[in-house]
């Protein structure tokens, strides 16, 4: 329970913990377009409001709610990786330089590679599968942290465009590789046999794909059926893809499989299905939702997660974690946007802003949930690392953003042709972060 130190008949009167978030999210809402643009980012605010609220003035109970605590991340991941699947428009890749499929393709595996290498060479003990497992969870990243980066309208089309796909389908393509790591991991500690960690690892991956396929294809071709039938009203429409997202979450959970790699499958289905057949603001709800979720597990993080990780960092974590925000996120970025003519400033600009985010935070809370040898240690790495970008990130966004158009300007103007300068249809345009004020 979130609660206030102040006596009342001889105990402490506590608030609920829905008094907190709503305060919070209130005071954002009110003073939000007069933070854009400013170094205080919606994770940032969120996340200092926990750090107040919390540890320095004493008024959260840390201890008392893990399991709320959890359930509020999780449900904020579940609606991230639904919309922000369901928000691809993939018909218009093929209209762009190939940047996103670059980042994904090329990109997100050395980035888990480079990552799973640094923690084997630099955590004294670690086993190989949770040095994958560090590489793994750090790989995706939350364009959210860094919002002026896609929210600029002055940075290229081709660039944003880029950053926004790559930071909505590379946690749904991670989601995998968590997956088997964990059932390694779950397999070392000797709690289950080889058969059946094989066919947990068998539900959890073709499982989980069966189900979100199932409940996208199913559930989108009934809201699509419905709009054509004009039988639904447009509001009810936005309300039916989140039922479809908490519902596949459910039924995968349910039966042992990966509940967030089913969700994004459905996402990715259900968008597909009802694009063209129901208006587009249709996906504003799960986005809007998707938005106040992860303000909470921001606010989540600073009331209860931050100091216990910043207490237990050690030098060997603190420069893991910078060099997993540079090296490890610039070098696999510079390989996969060679030979594309990219200049070195765009390079280092979508290396640069690769932050950590929201969808490693949950990772690491499964990976605790799960108790697999050495879970403590892995999650603090995880959180740390997203501690620090969340600052970094948030700090340097605007002021990159600026300076990187600035550039972009003055480039543009000598040679209209280069690859930034690529026209892009608006619609291809997209993503939940640039939508956010």
């Amino acid at each position: 329970m979130i609660g206030v130190g102040h006596p009342e008949g001889g105990r402490t009167t506590l608030l609920a913990p829905l008094t907190v978030i709503a305060g919070a999210v209130l005071v954002y809402a009110l003073l939000s377009r007069r933070l854009s643009g400013t170094v205080v980012t919606a994770p940032i605010f969120f996340a200092v409001i926990g750090l107040l609220v919390g540890p320095v003035l004493g008024l959260v109970d840390v201890g008392a709610n893990e399991a709320l605590l959890m359930g509020l991340l999780e449900a904020a991941l579940v609606m991230v990786l639904f919309a922000d699947a369901a928000d691809m428009h993939l018909r218009h890749w093929t209209r762009e330089p190939a940047l996103s499929g670059r980042l994904l393709g090329i990109g997100l595996p050395l980035t888990m590679l480079a990552g799973a290498a640094l923690a084997l060479l630099m955590v004294p003990g670690i086993q190989v599968w949770q040095a994958a497992l560090i590489g793994v969870i750090l790989a995706p990243t939350d364009a959210a942290l860094g919002q002026a980066v896609v929210a600029n309208p002055r940075v290229p089309a081709v660039i944003r465009n880029a950053l926004n796909v790559e930071s909505g389908l590379n946690d749904g393509l991670a989601l995998p590789f968590v997956t088997i790591f964990l059932a390694v991991g779950v397999a070392s500690t000797g709690a289950e046999t080889e058969l059946q960690v094989a066919q947990t690892l068998v539900l959890a991956l073709g499982g989980s794909t069966a189900v979100g396929l199932a409940v996208g294809l199913g559930g989108g071709w009934l809201i699509r059926r419905a709009a054509d039938a004009d039988t639904s009203g447009e509001r009810w429409q936005s309300i039916a893809l989140i039922a479809l997202a908490f519902g596949c979450f459910s039924i995968a959970d349910g039966i042992g499989a990966s509940g967030f790699l089913a969700v994004w499958v459905a996402g990715l289905a259900a968008g597909w299905t009802v694009r063209g057949h129901v208006r587009d603001e249709a996906f504003h709800l799960p986005e809007q939702v998707a938005d106040v979720l992860t303000a909470v597990g921001f606010l989540a993080l600073g009331a209860v997660l931050l100091v216990p990780v910043l207490a237990h960092a050690t030098v060997t974590t603190v420069v893991y974690a910078a060099i997993s925000l540079t090296v490890v996120r610039l070098l696999p970025v510079a390989i996969s946007l060679a030979r594309t003519g990219m200049a070195p400033a765009t390079v280092l600009y979508v290396g640069w802003f690769g932050p950590r985010g929201l969808a490693s935070i949950v990772f690491a809370g499964v990976v605790v949930e799960e108790a697999v040898p050495g879970d403590t240690e892995i999650a603090g790495v995880v959180l740390l690392t997203v501690a620090i970008s969340l600052v970094v990130h948030g700090v340097t966004a605007a002021w990159g953003a600026r300076r990187y158009a600035a550039w972009f300007d003055r480039a543009a103007a000598a040679d209209p042709t280069i690859p930034e300068a690529a026209k892009l249809p608006v619609a291809s345009v997209h993503g939940r972060s640039t939508r956010r004020s």
